[in-house]
């Protein structure tokens, strides 16, 4: 293109980007006319769309009035967020459709079936669910949305009315409604008159932890597959009801971007679960609806260059395993009402007319083609279970023998994602074969091999290994009943009165909140630091390292109280406790030896604010919350100065830069964990507690380099951004060595765990042979992608978990996440042993 055509492009660019805001003709003007019975966003809301950030509820009160005043909609509650707003879909369609509702979704789930073989392809609806929101700070999807369904419902265009006759639209507006009222709420409030365009303005610059996640600081767009929490798992709820045959997944991205609409960058895996028709022949199927309809608005965009559907826990991914056509769509963020770009100002409803003319495309292109969209979700469920799998395993079995509680949260997930599972004597299997293939797949396989060594996020996913469970593939069968639910999964025998002890195993993955609830009723609890056996209510038990006594003769308390407190601890986690009436072991200690060790209830901090990984951060926090029911004081890094440390005995550091603690402050930390206290450290603190020298440890650093001297080879410039990523380590899982007899193992049966690394800190291990609790195993990868540079020369050669003495305090230092993204059950206990027995962790001094 030559530099005058070029100029000319770009102020035409510009142009169009300044153009001003007409009220919602600038949007809608071609898709009329409409009914004057039907109230327009701007007419409900009192402002035009993009005059300032709605609010969720302002959304679902639109959404609510459209499906009082109009029979082409109807609205449904599919959840409420942790902060309590409600989820909702708005399903439109025209009247005669949505009357049949019942008998059409009867139709449209028969091509989900592989022992129905219906052929009428064009004759019934397709299901197209439209999604935004899922990222709280990318607004535009939401108002969008709001565009989107007045269009449906109070248009009388003929080619909208087509719509309405051959597809049901389901409606998410907001995915994320908590993340986005955090980030409404910031951009009106620093919203100027006139409008500030300056990108250092406050407006486009949201504080920590600013609006993409969730209530707990999740990205809601890694939990599909996950699970974790309640707007997914209403959602997942919901989509399994439904199999829609497309799902739109609308983003933002950085402000100088355009505009991305798939296809995506080739997938990274060598050997796809994926269905080729999906991301080659489908996506370039659609990709000509989008170019067309941002060509006509002059909206500049690009594909193939980026983004990646690997993972399979995206809104643009998990449904491609369902049958449908996922679509992912990035619109350049305006941040706010107004801002500053390398072309120009971008404004808000310039962002909002790009998603809502994508949001058309979609429905035209999915009605255009619905006989393809509904051929290819029948096969796609057919092949599930004709096909059989590559590694000739014909079902997986698992299963703990000592931690029901774990095996059940495990088998919860199969089921969220509609997995058929089977009880096998003491086990559970799981075929291949059934409609769920492909999650079969992605919770068991595991994968070295890639096509791609830069992923957009995690590269490995196995979720088998997250729970650490143990499983095999097998190559016969033998199922016995099918598990529907998980409830009554788990029984445990009622524990009887004792006038001398209760004894809880520590086995159990909700054994820690057991001990929480007591000790925040008041019990006096001690903790086994070698094993035993012990005649029990239920006859002899062995019971291991960390089971935790409560001496009823000890306790401030009557011995009813203490019965009722321990049956209230056993009903609300459903765990094994046993009463004794002897402290005479069959076995190892008696239960007045002094390897009990007496539990002191965590009273931890959380630093948390500007520099600190709110990822991590909300990971510790929801641990804590939802699973032990156990407050942590989350401290701003601002007011550490002000803080009194010694009314704590627990400090957490999760990965981040702590510039704001200078050397007076690091010198505070480490004289308080002098005293006696704990300070847990995860990943890139871990290695900041190094660089400080708060600890006297190492990180590895790699041998002298052979080719000094030598001269550099030369590299092509355009691939520096491939070579340089492939070192960065996205997300893998690895196995370790767990030293089972250490208080952070306690609780663990075997010592073989995998635990997921998602950073390049590699910690040397201790020089004092008893302060390394976990190292990486000579053939320590299981799934993912590391480089071989990072693998051999960093990797093996470290620890996953070290113990740093300071005075008669510690540090624990973590160079993995062992609470990752809420799902890591399998390595949460090594987190939780840190905050319960860090008081009695010490690291024995060695002669030299």
């Amino acid at each position: 293109m030559k530099l005058t055509q070029l100029l000319l492009l770009t102020c035409f660019f510009y142009f169009l980007l300044l153009l001003p805001v007409t009220g919602q003709e600038y949007f809608l003007k071609d898709n009329g006319p409409f009914s004057s019975e039907i109230p327009s966003p701007e007419e409900f809301l009192g402002y035009p769309i993009g005059d300032q950030h709605t609010r969720h509820d302002q959304i679902v009160a639109y959404f609510t009035k459209l499906s009082e005043l109009s029979n082409r909609a109807s609205i449904q509650l599919y959840g409420k967020s942790h902060e309590n707003r409600k989820l909702i879909i708005l399903t439109i369609s025209k009247p005669d459709n949505l009357n049949n509702l019942g008998t059409i979704k009867e139709q449209h789930l028969a091509f989900t079936e592989s022992n129905k073989n219906p052929t009428n392809y064009n004759d019934v609806p397709v299901f197209v669910q439209l999604g935004y929101n899922v990222h709280g700070n990318e607004p535009s999807g939401g108002e969008a949305a709001m565009l989107t369904a007045y269009t449906l419902i109070a248009s009388n265009n003929p080619e909208i009315l087509t719509y309405l006759e051959n597809s049901i639209v389901f409606i998410d507006p907001t995915i994320n409604p908590d993340g986005r009222d955090r980030h409404t709420q910031w951009v009106n409030q620093f919203k100027g008159d006139p409008l500030v365009s300056d990108p250092y303005d406050a407006e486009h610059n949201e504080t920590w932890p600013r609006g993409r996640t969730n209530h707990y600081w999740f990205d809601l767009n890694r939990d599909w597959f996950l699970g974790i929490h309640p707007e997914s798992r209403g959602k997942l709820n919901w989509y399994h009801e439904w199999y829609p045959n497309v799902v739109t997944d609308f983003h933002e991205m950085g402000t100088n971007s355009t505009y991305f609409f798939e296809p995506m960058k080739p997938i990274g895996s060598s050997d796809p679960i994926m269905p080729k028709e999906n991301y080659e022949d489908l996506n370039n199927l659609f990709a000509p609806y989008f170019s067309k309809a941002l060509d006509r608005i002059g909206s500049f965009y690009f594909t193939k260059e980026a983004f990646d559907g690997t993972y399979p826990g995206y809104g643009s991914s998990y449904p491609d395993l369902q049958g449908a056509l996922a679509l992912l769509f990035e619109q350049a963020s305006s941040r706010g009402h107004l801002q500053n770009t390398d072309y120009g100002t971008i404004s808000f409803p310039f962002t909002i007319r790009n998603q809502y003319v994508s949001s058309m495309a979609t429905i035209k292109a999915s009605v255009e083609n619905k006989a393809v969209l509904r051929k290819y979700q029948q096969d796609f469920f057919k092949s599930a279970e004709s096909n059989a799998s590559k590694n000739g395993f014909v079902g997986y079995e698992f299963g703990d023998a000592y931690d029901k509680n774990r095996n059940k949260a495990f088998i919860d997930k199969l089921l969220l994602h509609k997995i058929k599972v089977y009880k096998s004597g003491d086990r559970y299997v799981v075929p291949v074969q059934q409609p769920q293939k492909r999650m079969v797949q992605s919770v068991f396989e595991t994968y070295n091999k890639y096509k791609d060594s830069v992923f957009y996020d995690a590269s490995a996913w196995s979720l088998a290994n997250f729970y650490n469970m143990k499983y095999k593939g097998v190559k016969s069968l033998r199922r016995g009943d099918e598990i529907t639910t998980t409830k009554g999964l788990v029984k445990v025998s009622k524990v009887s009165k004792s006038d001398y002890a209760y004894l809880l195993d520590w086995d159990d993955y909700n054994a820690t909140a057991a001990l929480y609830y007591m000790q925040s009723e008041g019990l006096l609890v001690a903790s086994a630091f070698k094993p035993f056996s012990i005649k029990t209510s239920e006859g002899i038990k062995s019971f291991g390292y960390g089971s935790v006594l409560v001496p009823v003769s000890k306790q401030k308390k009557s011995k009813e109280e203490v019965f009722r407190i321990i049956q209230q601890a056993q009903e609300k986690f459903n765990v094994p406790i046993y009463s004794t009436t002897t402290g005479f072991s069959n076995s190892g200690i008696d239960l007045g030896s002094g390897n009990f060790r007496k539990l002191d209830i965590p009273k931890a901090l959380l630093l948390i604010g500007d520099g600190v990984n709110s990822y991590e951060a909300g990971e510790v926090w929801h641990l804590l919350d939802t699973r032990v029911h156990m407050p942590i004081t989350k401290l701003k890094m601002g007011m550490f100065n002000s803080v009194p440390l010694k009314d704590y005995n627990t400090l957490v550091m999760v990965s981040g830069r702590y510039q704001q603690l200078d050397s007076l402050q690091q010198k505070k930390i480490k004289e308080w964990v002098s005293y006696g206290n704990t300070l847990v450290t995860i990943a890139n603190a871990s290695k900041w507690v190094i660089d400080k020298k708060v600890v006297s440890e190492k990180l590895i650093t790699k041998a002298k380099d052979s080719t000094k001297g030598k001269i550099t080879e030369r590299l092509s410039y355009v691939d520096a951004g491939e070579n340089i990523g492939r070192e960065r380590l996205g997300g893998a899982i690895f196995e370790v060595d767990v030293d089972i007899t250490h208080p952070l193992g306690f609780g663990y049966r075997d010592s073989s765990v995998p635990v997921y690394k998602n950073n390049t800190v590699f910690i040397a291990p201790s020089k004092n042979p008893y302060a390394t609790v976990a190292k990486y195993t000579e053939d320590a990868h299981i799934d993912g992608y590391i480089s071989s540079n990072n693998y051999e020369n960093y990797l093996k050669p470290s620890a996953s978990l070290i113990v740093s003495s300071i005075g008669s305090g510690r540090v624990i230092l973590f160079a993995d996440n062992p609470n990752f993204r809420g799902s890591w059950y399998g390595t949460n206990r090594l987190f939780l042993n840190a905050l319960f027995f860090g008081k009695h962790i010490y690291v024995p001094a060695i002669r030299q």
